[in-house]
């Protein structure tokens, strides 16, 4: 893979991770805040998936610049855990939090505490930082 091809890779998928986090981050906007808590679950619960989806469309792209082999049909987070741990340690325990506290806690539990919604937010923009070009 020639460098402009890995940084028009590093571009596409940059992009759009960027684009879901401000995608996120304007649902948030949208929950309300009282005390240390937002108001709205839906909008949490939403924002979290989105920010969630945008840290896997990041690995999609470090995994295509790593040459880690496509997998057919629906990806799990097992198939992101593996294909990671194999890569990079570090960004796994980053990838393990974001999977925690977005997807398990945001998404399916509706967790509104302000602050756990905060690191969640930021342990994916560590993993979407990755791949910037």
């Amino acid at each position: 893979m020639t460098f402009e091809e890995q940084l028009k890779i590093k571009e596409n998928f940059y992009n759009e991770a960027i684009r879901y986090m401000e995608n996120a981050k304007e649902n948030l906007r949208r929950a309300g805040k009282e005390d240390r808590f937002y108001v709205d679950e839906k909008y949490v619960k939403t924002a979290c998936g989105i920010a969630y989806n945008g840290v896997l469309k990041a690995l999609d792209g470090y995994f295509l610049l790593k040459e880690v082999e496509k997998r057919k049909g629906r990806k799990s987070i097992e198939y992101y855990q593996n294909n990671l741990g194999k890569i990079d340690k570090k960004l796994l325990n980053y990838l393990n939090s974001a999977y925690q506290i977005l997807h398990l806690s945001g998404y399916y539990d509706g967790i509104r505490d302000i602050k756990t919604v905060s690191s969640g937010f930021e342990l994916a923009y560590f993993v979407i930082e990755k791949i910037k070009p």
